[in-house]
């Protein structure tokens, strides 16, 4: 029997048998969290806008025509939009040359009306990544994808003025549940260049002892097991089981998987990275999928661009 109990940002599951309770496991409610970020930052906007400065103004570019890139795209421009910002979308075909797109964001740039540039990623492989996102000014890079951002994270004593949305997402959620995470041995499975590696540079910034597993990892359930902090990005549905994790583990899923459903009327439902229910019997706290990580990127990047507006002013 499985009994909610509410709290003011998450809520509890007790899994009880006939015969022993077993754990009580934070769900870590990441759609309120969010909710009540945004209801601040919209507040600030408001005042913002009272004292005499410009409304935040946040410009996404959008090239080809990925159904998921379209989907966040749009959440994004309702999201600012309900925060009080202005907002502004580029569609471009996936086969527009480079230096068009390059000399969008150099017109951007110098648009005193925006204040963050946000190119949705994955670009189309003919087009140069790298180059693409270091034109973007530094001071309206809201994603921190900026190359100068990255190595700013990367260093000891150095400040990145943006970190990319969904790791800081991450850390926020962790710090609902583990205000410090000073000397927790934290475990991230997976290296990519938008979560994994952001991440496992933040935990280290928290003074967290921090592995980083892959496809390459040996015994990678033996290494999972050692967490007392998980955060798993590989994209692979209910790949980590509960038999894989320390008891009383904080998990955080960043996946989200589609998987057939014929029980559903869209054919399908959406599972994270982590066997959940499995989880929920041996972890401390866990988010669910959906409803976990996922709001909390676009809260980071209203924050990111809140704050680009006020240091330029």
């Amino acid at each position: 029997m499985i009994i909610p109990i509410k709290k003011q940002l998450s809520f509890l599951i007790i899994i009880i048998t006939e015969e022993r309770e077993y754990m009580t496991v934070q769900i870590i409610d990441g759609k309120t969290i969010a909710e009540a970020l945004r209801a601040e930052i919209k507040t600030q906007v408001e005042e913002r806008i009272a004292k005499g400065f410009p409304q935040p103004g946040l410009a996404t570019i959008l090239v080809g025509e990925d159904p998921a890139s379209q989907v966040y795209v749009r959440s994004k421009h309702r999201a600012c939009e309900e925060a009080g910002m202005q907002s502004l979308g580029y569609n471009l075909p996936a086969d527009t040359p480079q230096e068009k797109i390059g000399d969008l964001i150099k017109e951007l740039n110098q648009d005193k009306k925006i204040h963050g540039i946000l190119v949705q990623l994955p670009l189309p492989k003919n087009l140069d990544e790298e180059e693409i996102l270091n034109t973007v000014a530094l001071e309206k890079d809201v994603d921190g994808f900026h190359p100068i951002n990255i190595g700013r994270l990367a260093q000891k004593g150095r400040e990145p003025l943006a970190i990319p949305c969904t790791p800081a997402g991450v850390i926020y959620l962790l710090k609902t549940v583990l205000p410090s995470l000073e000397g927790k041995h934290a475990v991230v499975l997976g290296r990519s260049n938008i979560v994994g590696m952001p991440v496992s540079l933040l935990l280290v910034r928290e003074n967290a002892t921090v592995t980083i597993c892959h496809s390459k990892t040996v015994d990678l359930p033996a290494v999972v097991r050692e967490a007392n902090i998980l955060v798993v990005a590989i994209g692979k549905p209910e790949m980590v089981r509960g038999d894989w994790l320390k008891p009383g583990a904080v998990v955080i899923d960043v996946g989200v998987n589609r998987v057939e459903d014929p029980s559903r009327d869209r054919g399908y439902r959406l599972v994270g990275d982590v066997a959940f229910e499995e989880a929920c019997e041996v972890a401390s706290a866990v988010t669910p999928v959906p409803g976990g990580v996922g709001p909390m990127t676009i809260a980071m990047l209203l924050r990111n661009t809140l704050t680009a507006a006020e240091r330029l002013g």
